[in-house]
């Protein structure tokens, strides 16, 4: 996860900070020390934590910290606004041109996730309601086309191409003259990129880039190469240009220092960041959310948006008449994971919620008893499968045979198979009683009505 690392460390600071009635100016040093050194392990640029730090410091020595009723939680706060002014203060969106169609340039090194990224960017927008065109200007990399060609399939996004004989800056001019004929009002191309900077390779952007004029250059850079996407970002903003930059694979990187040095180094927004494979994981960088986060406060916004994404509202109002009618199928149940399942893996979603993340990765471990959510949800799912329909709606004519050849049928035990049931009726029996109880307190006071 994202930050993890960090994140546990800082946490552990705080804690100690909380602990304190009273802090001193040794105290707050002491804390500034190790925060200082949980940045440098998290592979955030020296001068940037070294300014981070100094900027901290000076704003929590002040009076109004050592003073106040609650030191600690002063800190944590000037903690929280210097990291979000560290990542840019505010969500930069993309901007679009009055005239359509509207040219993003898609540019970075071979394997930063470039053409995957350009995919789930224009499937976004397509959801946004506008009509995006892919276009495969990458001619050198063996089966970059087919590629392009294979996520426009995935996301219902029509792709240009003209081979690997005409040049990137052919196929861009065309692919312009085919958007406006077809009235596709935005335009991503895929570029091409090599595995390290070269004259060759920025001739040819720069060229693109003089031919169609982009609304936008949009830099895609691997957050797991660490320093690394620094150096490139700066690279391809000093002889380039850049707009804005797509942070990928962040879900990979434990540490997350390129997040939190990028945009200090290159003075340019981070506009999405990659967070695991499907389209919804490419998601609109927030910098206070993703503060929120790293200090272990949840995020709450970015779980409603993930929710709202996700999940079928009217599907989630009929599910809540069935839980008030106690009419709650194991039918239900199943539809009701698979939605779930939709929105991310469960310890991702469990550091969205306030509370969770600050219990730090040891601690949760410890709370889920060895426990691995994702992993329990898919034999609870395997288990409903391999019933029928029936015995989903009616739990009750589960016999021994049948229970047998369930267990049989998931690969699980008859003692797995006991279990979800007793679950799913002692939930039932729950549902019920919060909702005799409801009834009560509407009888009982007439403005529950």
């Amino acid at each position: 996860m994202a930050f993890e690392n960090l994140s546990n460390k800082l946490q552990e600071v705080f804690k100690q900070l909380r602990s304190k009635g009273v802090l001193t100016e040794a105290d707050v040093k002491a804390a500034m020390r190790e925060v200082k050194i949980a940045l440098l392990e998290a592979d955030v640029n020296f001068k940037i934590v070294k300014e981070f730090i100094k900027k901290v410091t000076e704003r929590a020595v002040g009076t109004e910290v050592l003073q106040g009723l609650n030191p600690g939680q002063q800190v944590i706060k000037i903690v929280n606004e210097e990291l979000i002014a560290l990542m840019g203060s505010t969500q930069a969106q993309l901007t679009f041109s009055r005239k359509p169609p509207t040219v993003f340039m898609m540019v970075g090194l071979q394997g930063a996730g470039k053409t995957t990224t350009s995919g789930k960017l224009a499937g976004q927008l397509r959801k946004q309601g506008r009509s995006p065109l892919l276009v495969a200007c990458d001619v050198y990399r063996p089966a970059a086309i087919k590629q392009l060609q294979v996520v426009g399939k995935n996301y219902n996004i029509p792709v240009f191409e003209m081979g690997t004989e005409v040049s990137p800056v052919e196929i861009s001019k065309k692919a312009l003259e085919y958007a406006a004929q077809q009235h596709h009002d935005v335009i991503l191309i895929d570029t091409a990129g090599r595995l390290h900077i070269n004259e060759e390779l920025m001739q040819e952007l720069q060229d693109i880039k003089t031919a169609v004029r982009p609304q936008e250059i949009l830099l895609v850079v691997d957050a797991m190469t660490g320093q690394d996407a620094v150096t490139v970002a700066e690279s391809f903003d000093g002889q380039l240009g850049v707009d804005g930059i797509i942070l990928t694979k962040l879900d990979g990187d434990a540490r997350g220092g390129a997040a939190l040095s990028v945009r200090s180094v290159t003075n340019k927004p981070i506009k999405y960041i990659g967070m695991g494979e499907k389209m919804e994981d490419l998601e609109p960088f927030y910098p206070d959310r993703m503060a929120s986060r790293i200090l272990g406060m949840g995020d709450v916004l970015s779980l409603i948006d993930k929710v709202q994404a996700n999940i079928d509202e009217q599907e989630a109002l009929d599910m809540a008449k069935k839980m008030r009618a106690n009419d709650f199928t194991l039918e239900d149940f199943l539809a009701q994971m698979q939605q779930i399942k939709k929105m991310g893996p469960l310890k991702d979603l469990l550091g969205m919620m306030p509370g969770i993340p600050g219990m730090g990765k040891l601690d949760l471990e410890s709370a889920l008893n060895g426990v691995d959510p994702q992993k329990e949800m898919a034999r609870t799912e395997a288990i409903i499968q391999s019933m029928t329909k029936e015995e989903r709606a009616n739990p009750s004519i589960l016999n021994g045979p049948r229970k047998k050849r369930i267990a049989a049928g998931c690969g699980r035990s008859i003692a797995d198979v006991n279990r979800l049931i007793k679950q799913f009726e002692e939930m039932k029996k729950m549902m019920k009683q919060m909702n005799n109880m409801q009834k009560g307190k509407k009888g009982k006071f007439p403005f529950f009505r």
